[in-house]
């Protein structure tokens, strides 16, 4: 896809991605180290996570449809090759979201202890190490958006402000 109602459809689709994978990161940190919320949000965490790694190669695709109808700089190129880097933790979220939400699945309620997964040291260590694994990738995830974010501003937008304003307008 290439173009959304004649504006470059990266325009369109990098805001599901501004959104989505702070949600989805938020979702698996709440998730790993509260297993109430997870056992909550149930289904919702992998599907979210889901939605988020699709969206990414769409608007990455998109991108590279942009990044040949536009001048090339080196702004342009350096905010390519940071896009190219978001998928392996929209991949991360997904595999994480998934893990927890099957670990909490398979664990049975508070107060029943029918459940062998229940308070072993198996599970315990299982539980700990999606905390810790989530918190990691969630933490890349965003600080990846953030910086994929501020090169296409700075690419977009760095001969197009001026300091002063022009006069236009009110």
């Amino acid at each position: 896809m290439s173009l959304v109602n004649g504006l470059p459809a990266h325009v369109l689709f990098v805001h599901f991605v501004i959104v989505l994978v702070p949600l989805s990161a938020l979702a698996l940190v709440i998730s790993a180290v509260w297993s109430r919320a997870a056992r909550r949000l149930g289904l919702i965490l992998p599907v979210l996570a889901f939605v988020t790694l699709v969206t990414v190669p769409l608007t990455t695709q998109a991108g590279e449809w942009l990044e040949r109808h536009v001048d090339s700089d080196t702004l342009v190129r350096r905010h390519a090759e940071l896009g190219d880097g978001l998928l392996p933790w929209a991949a991360g979220l997904f595999v994480l979201a998934t893990l927890v939400w099957w670990t909490t699945r398979r664990t049975s309620a508070p107060g029943d202890r029918s459940s062998a997964a229940t308070g072993t040291r198996g599970g315990a260590i299982v539980r700990v190490a999606a905390a810790l694994l989530s918190v990691a990738v969630a933490t890349g995830a965003v600080v990846d958006v953030y910086r994929i974010g501020d090169s296409g501003a700075k690419a977009a937008w760095h001969d197009s402000l001026t300091q002063t304003a022009t006069g236009h307008g009110g």
